[in-house]
């Protein structure tokens, strides 16, 4: 999710949190307590009810968002900002950027790192990989007058064929 979908998207705190419902129940509300399905919504309220083990929960509940007095908003602009910055975010830049105080914008992040993380990721990726990418091509010569069949340049305003390496890592432990 990027910042122009966080701001079609995520208007309201409603509207955050009728999003947050799709995408982790897709319509079938999961007790994070007992894991019975189908659990209702109460209506007026942000939360919902489990009749089997009789606890009300909303969908925030074992989320990084669990317990936050911060606007859904705002974390969702933390996290676009946080997955699409190339080299990292700052608490300061973090802070600056969503206005709120450093040490907030420390734990958001800290909380969003957390979560990347997560044992699923650890599964999949038990090695450290390398990545590196270029661009292959050189200028072309005086008299060559040849064009490509398409005129559009391939990536990065450049007509080079782009390459990207990636080698496993292993870790000695």
């Amino acid at each position: 999710m990027d910042i122009v979908s966080v701001f079609t998207k995520c208007k309201t705190q409603a509207s955050c949190i009728k999003f947050l419902e799709k995408t982790r129940w897709n319509k079938n509300p999961v007790c994070p307590y007992c894991g019975c399905v189908g659990a209702t919504k109460v209506k007026e309220a942000r939360y919902h009810h489990c009749g089997e083990c009789n606890k009300q929960f909303s969908v925030t509940v074992g989320t990084i968002f669990h317990n936050t007095k911060m606007p859904l908003q705002k974390w969702f602009l933390a996290i676009a900002i946080i997955t699409n910055a190339k080299k990292g975010v700052s608490s300061l830049q973090l802070a600056r950027d969503l206005k709120v105080n450093q040490k907030t914008a420390w734990r958001i992040g800290r909380q969003i790192r957390k979560a990347i993380e997560s044992d699923y990721d650890k599964q999949i990726f038990t090695c450290i990989l390398e990545a590196d990418e270029c661009y292959i091509g050189g200028k072309p010569k005086k008299g060559d007058k040849k064009k490509d069949d398409d005129d559009l340049p391939r990536d990065r305003g450049t007509k080079k064929q782009g390459v990207i390496g990636v080698v496993s890592r292993e870790v000695a432990r």
